[in-house]
């Protein structure tokens, strides 16, 4: 056979296993009656060329540390990675593709991180997925500055995502996408899918930006494929963008939504099956003449990733071995940092504070904690937007992450807090750091979102959330959280942790670090707060009595700053002959997972209960019952001194005595 020919046989199986892609994603469309066809018909030759000629991976070892990563940030297109993970060999069986969407299966309707081996990310939010590229990104900058030595790359792969145009106008893409090109984030290349279609009508119709341009002014190199289906012209595009090492890269591709379909190019293409004579006039201008759900022989074996894969990740291993070899203590920390190992002195590290000392601001004391934690967790790294003065994130001695310097610990991430939460995830699910992100209480409002996918994803991101309160004082309405620990304590899976001192604080960093399963939120006081009796065992169960006496008549619940509040009250109750126990609930969420006899310890069932904290009522009655009390915030704050708020807004003695008093 002439070299000519081999060429054409190539175009032909290459071509063949584009068309794989988009039958198979069209068919599951099709079959679950729902789902998104358009944008894997026009997506699927960068998917094909990115996955066939490019991404490193090991379809049997989805978590190798050495692979390359990439997320879908337009997650509804996900039949399109649902084709490349079964084509390549990961374990989706073809069954699953008929199983699209449905129960159990391993296709649900955007890709879920956890639920299916192969997948960098969970998305579908939009713009989410392409900013934690930029977590990723960082990780991978971090990493290996830290730890690759000459002829040891640890660390060395690129991070892709394939992003839409509603990806594009979200506003955490400007955020990750400035963050970026700010920090000159090579080895990051997003792939435009330029279709000009959204879901409501062309793009043109809802912007007009230049968007290369836009690109362009953050610092990123932007290259340009005309034609979505031409893969060499793909291919060049790629091979050009990996050689930029000190820029990432936007590579606009000219798509056609829906592309093969009677509904082609239009906004029908999007959102909903092509129904049955749709996907049979798309596969006769594909030329597919196969039965659905089919994969021809010679795509399967041309496209199966597993030989090839096995190869990559062998050949890291054997340097890894020297690695360790070489330098042992690198080699030991870099396997620990992979396996999420904490040190086993841990609680020795963390700081202890004597009852009657300086009373402490609980984000003063979370800057102390975060220095001696840093000492002993090489992984923890992160910072704040723009407020690491008042939130007290910064690792002394730490170092900054910054261009030509990525070494650093601390992170200026400025005022972009859903970017730098969706970063914080994307640094978690490289695998390594442990990233912590802080703000003021009230702007988790902007990062919302990105702490959702933080639990949905179970990944252990610390919010260091200050100014928890009218404590705040004189800012005044705007800045005094009310709703925001309601909101964040609705997220299942999240930890809210708003300890009451120093050495609650102290505690709760402990719980966060342990905590496996997704994000915890501290809530941090900006007023100093008295320091009280040390319960390290009691504040890891999330609620424990503070104040015992015999014979209560009530208890007090209380969390942060209120709990001296509730302990003083105490005082005062029992001057006028009523025993009042107090108990302190840093963390709703681990005190409902105790069991019923803990719990009951606690809040012995019988007794009444009144809740004290200056926010939301709201979460507060699952604890107190219908014939408790909740002392709380039922209006936004106000702006003066701390002391007078809390006690225009009720959060006194007398009238803790006096609520008491109605309740009895």
């Amino acid at each position: 056979m002439s070299a000519e020919q081999q060429g054409v046989d190539q175009q032909g199986l290459d071509q063949l296993g584009v068309n794989t892609i988009r039958t198979l994603a069209i068919d599951a469309v099709q079959r679950a009656n729902s789902g998104h066809p358009g944008a894997p018909l026009g997506m699927a030759p960068m998917g094909y060329v990115l996955w066939q000629k490019f991404l490193h991976h090991n379809p049997k070892n989805p978590e190798w540390a050495g692979r390359d990563r990439f997320v879908l940030s337009a997650g509804h297109a996900s039949m399109l990675i649902y084709s490349l993970l079964h084509l390549t060999g990961y374990d989706m069986p073809l069954e699953d593709l008929k199983n699209f969407r449905q129960w159990g299966s391993k296709t649900p309707g955007h890709p879920e991180f956890f639920h299916t081996k192969g997948l960098d990310a969970t998305t579908g939010p939009l713009g989410q997925g392409a900013a934690m590229t930029v977590g990723m990104a960082m990780a991978e900058h971090h990493l290996a500055a830290q730890y690759n030595r000459e002829g040891f790359p640890v660390f060395d792969n690129y991070v892709y995502s394939i992003l839409g145009d509603g990806d594009l106008q979200e506003g955490v893409n400007h955020e990750a996408a400035s963050l970026a090109g700010h920090l000159k984030l090579g080895k990051l290349i997003w792939l435009h899918d330029d279709n000009q279609v959204q879901l409501d009508t062309a793009t043109f119709e809802a912007v007009n930006e230049d968007t290369a341009e836009r690109y362009r002014a953050y610092g990123w190199e932007v290259l340009r494929v005309q034609d979505g289906n031409n893969l060499a012209e793909i291919e060049n595009a790629i091979r050009q963008a990996q050689t930029n090492k000190d820029q990432p890269t936007l590579i606009q591709v000219r798509t056609v939504i829906g592309f093969g379909s009677p509904r082609a190019g239009t906004s029908k293409a999007h959102g909903e099956p092509l129904g049955e004579e749709g996907v049979r006039e798309t596969k006769a201008a594909l030329g597919w003449e196969y039965p659905p759900f089919t994969v021809p022989d010679e795509v399967r074996a041309h496209m199966d990733a597993t030989e090839r894969g096995a190869q990559w990740e062998a050949d890291w291993q054997a340097m890894m071995e020297r690695y360790r070899a070489e330098y042992p203590e690198l080699g030991a920390e870099v396997m620990a940092l992979l396996e999420r190992k904490l040190p086993a002195n841990l609680a020795e590290a963390l700081p202890s504070y004597e009852v009657g000392g300086k009373a402490i601001a609980t984000r003063n004391a979370s800057g102390e904690v975060i220095n001696a934690l840093a000492k002993v967790v090489p992984g923890l790294m992160g910072g704040s937007a723009d407020l690491s003065g008042s939130t007290k994130t910064t690792i002394k001695d730490g170092g900054v992450l910054a261009p030509g310097h990525y070494q650093g610990r601390n992170i200026y991430f400025g005022v972009r807090e859903f970017g730098m939460a969706c970063a914080a995830n994307g640094l978690a699910l490289y695998g390594g750091p442990r990233p912590l992100v802080g703000t003021f209480l009230v702007f988790a409002d902007y990062l919302k979102p990105a702490f959702r996918l933080s639990a949905i994803q179970m990944q252990p991101v610390t919010y260091v959330l200050t100014h928890d309160s009218i404590g705040l004082g004189e800012d005044g309405p705007t800045h005094q959280p009310i709703e925001q620990l309601a909101m964040l304590r609705a997220v299942p899976g999240a930890h809210v942790i708003r300890p009451a001192d120093a050495n609650e604080t102290a505690a709760a960093w402990q719980m966060a670090l342990e905590y496996g399963k997704g994000p915890t939120a501290l809530a941090l006081s900006r007023q100093d707060l008295p320091v009280l009796p040390r319960n390290h065992a009691g504040v890891k169960k999330g609620a424990y009595v503070i104040r015992e006496t015999e014979g209560a008549q009530v208890i007090l619940i209380a969390s942060g700053s209120e709990v001296s509040l509730a302990l003083d009250a105490a005082e005062a109750l029992a001057g006028e002959g009523i025993s009042a126990r107090v108990v302190s609930m840093p963390c709703m969420e681990v005190f409902r997972e105790q069991d019923a006899s803990y719990k009951a310890s606690v809040l012995t069932p019988g007794v009444k209960r009144v809740a004290i904290e200056a926010a939301s009522k709201q979460p507060w009655y699952e604890w107190v019952g219908q014939d408790g009390a909740v002392i709380g915030m039922d209006t936004f704050g106000a702006s003066a001194p701390a002391k007078v708020l809390f006690e225009k807004f009720g959060f006194s003695v007398p009238n803790v005595v006096k609520v008491v008093k109605s309740i009895l």
